[in-house]
């Protein structure tokens, strides 16, 4: 090794102590959010909203790429998704049935559109327990599924 790559080598050392207290951090970091995810620590919650509206509906993938709405009561299709349309709706549902596949649940079990209280609309897999709230993603993305929703209360 040459006195010029020993010199470079040594400009770009890390103390120890700096290195130490950044693996700190990432761990406490990395601990902090696995006690809050394991026991809900942390989180907010509002008591006091309730789901003033529920839809049960089933989503199946169809031959031709589409996106079969079903009521699980009534078993008849409520509509089709056409393959490649509404993006956020396809994205959403793929999520979820991803992580239906994660815990070896099959398409069966109906989703369920809850209006809320507040104004809020989520998706909900009871068969996962998985929520995903849908009032972040905008309100067209919401119209889609309120959409839904009345369609599949009127099967």
């Amino acid at each position: 090794m040459s006195h010029a790559e020993s010199h470079a080598e040594a400009e770009i050392m890390i103390p120890k102590g700096a290195l130490r207290a950044a693996f700190a951090l990432v761990a406490f970091a990395l601990l902090a959010a696995g006690v809050g995810r394991v026991t809900g620590l942390g989180t907010v919650r509002n008591d006091h909203v309730a789901a003033v509206q529920s839809t049960a509906l089933r989503f199946e993938d169809r031959a031709d790429g589409g996106i079969a709405v079903v009521s699980p009561a009534s078993g008849k299709l409520v509509t089709v998704v056409a393959a490649g349309g509404d993006g956020f709706l396809r994205t959403v549902l793929r999520s979820m049935a991803f992580d239906r596949q994660r815990h070896a649940i099959g398409s069966g079990p109906a989703f369920t559109i809850n209006r809320w209280s507040d104004g809020h609309l989520t998706l909900d897999d009871p068969a996962t327990g998985r929520q995903i709230d849908l009032a972040p993603f905008g309100a067209d993305n919401m119209r889609r599924f309120t959409g839904l929703m009345a369609m599949g209360e009127q099967q």
